[in-house]
């Protein structure tokens, strides 16, 4: 009787340890390596004078722009290369086509779109997006979750909204 009632309780602490692990987050651990892997690449780039946006965007200015700054609505053309934190790309447009969409408007990634809202037209920008800003926790294509990326990025034109 005592044998069995020891085997109960055995049984009740092992299925309280393995509802305890299965509650743990595992997101977790991919978001401390993101947050690790961010402060790595700024530690081995200490020239670069990324700025820390309220959002978790860094945004770095590598050339002022003297044209029109882009507000929401507006219709930018882009010219970028995106780049995983060691450097290689894994997408540009440069020598083609520019990047055409509304600024604000939901079409390209959060971070992306932030970063293009500080520039002006004519400038050039470095930004480091986090996750959260990109492809979030399930990646895209060929770029895996919990990523954060680089872009190199010109704004090359601002067209005004419609109204303004």
């Amino acid at each position: 009787m005592i044998k069995k009632h020891n085997q109960s309780i055995l049984l009740f602490f092992v299925a309280i340890a393995l509802i305890s692990l299965g509650s743990c987050d595992p997101a977790r651990k991919y978001e401390k390596a993101e947050t690790e892997s961010i402060a790595n690449y700024l530690s081995s780039n200490p020239t670069d004078t990324f700025k820390l946006e309220p959002s978790g965007l860094y945004y770095m200015n590598v050339l002022t722009g003297t044209g029109r700054a882009p507000v929401k609505g507006d219709t930018c053309h882009v010219v970028y290369t995106g780049k995983y934190l060691n450097g290689n790309v894994f997408d540009t447009n440069a020598g083609g086509a520019d990047l055409i969409f509304e600024l604000s408007e939901g079409q390209i990634i959060a971070g992306f779109d932030e970063g293009i809202s500080y520039m002006n037209e004519g400038g050039k920008a470095t930004l480091l997006i986090p996750s959260k800003l990109a492809y979030g926790t399930s990646g895209y294509y060929t770029i895996p979750g919990y990523t954060p990326l680089l872009y190199d990025v010109q704004l090359v034109k601002v067209i005004p909204g419609p109204g303004k």
